[in-house]
């Protein structure tokens, strides 16, 4: 049985997302352990340099059906970001500022709910593919 497209972006979404956002949490840990940045800064710097690398990874292998250009793509992409960002931010000063839940945790909890908009927003509204 063939999957439909949109399920395949989908799961080819998730290889890639997983993979970016292990190296997220990777930067993660050596901003805050070694670099000693407080968590909030770092998360949103592991972050953007994540989601750049996931925009290429992503534009390639997911959103290759897309009419924009790469740059408008790759700014509507980062838009997208922008509030994943600061939803991640937030949520790691609530999770681990309020309920003192270990900081990479947290980033692991947070990234799902992220993740999802990020892939939602970038397929109806920035990307917007070809749904075949």
């Amino acid at each position: 049985m063939k999957l439909p497209i949109t399920s395949r972006r989908f799961l080819k979404y998730i290889v890639i997302g997983v993979t970016t956002f292990a190296f997220d949490l990777f930067l993660l840990y050596v901003f805050t352990n070694f670099l000693l940045w407080n968590y909030i800064i770092a998360t949103g710097v592991s972050f953007t340099i994540a989601i750049s690398i996931n925009y290429i990874f992503s534009r390639h292998f997911v959103f290759h059906g897309t009419l924009k250009s790469v740059g408008a793509g790759y700014v509507g992409f980062m838009s997208i970001a922008c509030i994943g960002v600061i939803m991640a931010m937030f949520g790691m000063f609530i999770l681990v500022g309020e309920f003192h839940i270990y900081y990479l945790n947290s980033r692991i909890i947070i990234a799902g709910i992220v993740g999802v908009w990020n892939y939602f927003m970038n397929f109806y509204v920035n990307l917007k593919v070809d749904r075949q």
